[in-house]
């Protein structure tokens, strides 16, 4: 959530942010002149209380009764007119707070101007593009003749754009999560295990609500929200949290399922698994001071790199420009590997410094030893996505018979299965 004051001393800075994400700037002088009137009317409430505390002290002096009397009526009118005005005040701040909730964050300086993912750069690529002496199959076609992916029992049971996982094809995508997990406790995340739904509060503290209330899966009776991410349970661990200074920076990590009300867009590639309204994720999370937190921007691209690097996948790292880049970030660093059978780049991973957006909202300090106090910084990134790298692992090591070989940091997690064939799918 941007800061009001900026609105008050620089709402030229807002009105450049919000032109360089292609959004109507309008919203900012409408921001203002809001915010004018409500610090009019603050300001009238508050001399009416003054005068009327004034008015107290001379009633009490005032020893003629009439008199008194003729001076209590009056404060009563005065009195009506400050709870009225008091309405007037709270009124204007929700509407200037439902205005501020739809603007999104600052882009950082070193974002690249565009218009939409079109205009992302990529700044470099890990790896060659694998060759093989067969035409490698799309994991839509080598799954299923596997047995390790059955589409058939996913439509039954739920619907579209839901499958099942058999047999070695499970186990595979748990040995992802569980590396991922034992990775990132390694580099020096502390893992998490967190609830699978939240409140609306904890959704609009990571900055969900209200914005991206369509794509959320709620319970029709309680405020309870299924997770679109780990992010949002682990922003709000310390949602109104004063944190130790000494303490930050603090690194978490956790594994949750992920749900989301995703609208295929006309004439997408949606076949596979590729995209849906259920998957898994690994999450990196961090809380930092302020001016550490691109240090450890970096440290978490590195850190998502890393997994890449370990699992043998070719992969690229692309910078969002200000036309893609999500509400809550100040800058993006997308992960793509290449899916040799799809023949295309796949994200795997989203990481992004959200400065103090999320912190305003979830109202988190960090206090110093010396009493002082500001919002602290915030970032996130996926360590990985599935079913994404899940993808990337089956078509990168598929073999000409149709066989999977399983990467060497998995194994310990396969039970022995070193490669997965149509036997043990």
């Amino acid at each position: 959530m941007i800061d009001i004051k900026i609105v008050r001393e620089n709402p030229q800075l807002l009105k450049d942010a919000l032109e360089r994400r292609h959004m109507d700037i309008s919203v900012v002088d409408q921001l203002a002149r809001m915010d004018e009137e409500w610090r009019v009317k603050l300001t009238q409430v508050e001399d009416l209380k003054a005068e009327r505390n004034a008015a107290s002290k001379e009633i009490g002096a005032t020893k003629d009764k009439a008199e008194r009397e003729q001076k209590i009526t009056a404060m009563r009118e005065v009195g009506d007119r400050i709870t009225a005005m008091d309405e007037e005040v709270r009124t204007i701040e929700q509407q200037i707070q439902a205005v501020i909730e739809t603007i999104p964050n600052i882009p950082d300086e070193s974002v690249p101007l565009g218009k939409d993912e079109s205009e992302n750069i990529v700044l470099r690529t890990v790896g060659e593009k694998p060759s093989y002496d067969f035409e490698p199959l799309p994991h839509w076609e080598l799954g299923p003749k596997l047995g390790i992916i059955d589409f058939d029992q996913g439509v039954k049971i739920t619907g579209s754009r839901f499958y099942v996982l058999n047999g070695a094809g499970a186990r595979l995508q748990r040995a992802l999560i569980a590396w991922m997990l034992d990775l990132h406790g390694r580099q020096g995340y502390k893992e998490k295990y967190t609830p699978f739904m939240v409140k609306g509060e904890t959704l609009y503290a990571s900055g969900q609500l209200p914005k991206f209330a369509d794509n959320l899966y709620k319970d029709h009776e309680e405020d309870l929200w299924m997770v679109p991410t780990a992010e949002v349970p682990l922003t709000g661990i310390h949602m109104g949290d004063f944190i130790e200074g000494e303490r930050l920076p603090l690194c978490y990590t956790a594994y949750t399922p992920c749900f989301r009300r995703e609208k295929m867009s006309a004439g997408r590639d949606v076949r596979g698994i590729k995209r849906g309204h259920q998957f898994d994720k690994v999450e990196m999370y961090v809380y930092c001071k302020p001016e550490r937190s691109m240090e450890e921007f970096g440290m978490m691209v590195a850190d998502a790199e890393e997994t890449c690097k370990e699992l043998g996948l070719t992969y690229r790292i692309v910078q969002l420009c200000t036309g893609d880049l999500g509400f809550n970030a100040r800058i993006t660093y997308d992960i793509e590997v290449w899916a040799p059978g799809c023949q295309e780049w796949l994200e795997v991973s989203s990481i992004s410094n959200v400065g103090n957006f999320q912190a305003r909202r979830a109202n988190i300090k960090y206090v110093d030893a010396d009493g002082r106090k500001d919002y602290l910084h915030t970032l996130n990134g996926s360590g990985l996505g599935l079913p994404r790298t899940l993808i990337g692992v089956m078509e990168t090591y598929q073999q000409a018979d149709g066989s999977i070989r399983v990467p060497e940091v998995l194994k310990p997690w396969m039970g022995g299965i070193e490669v997965i064939e149509a036997s043990n799918g």
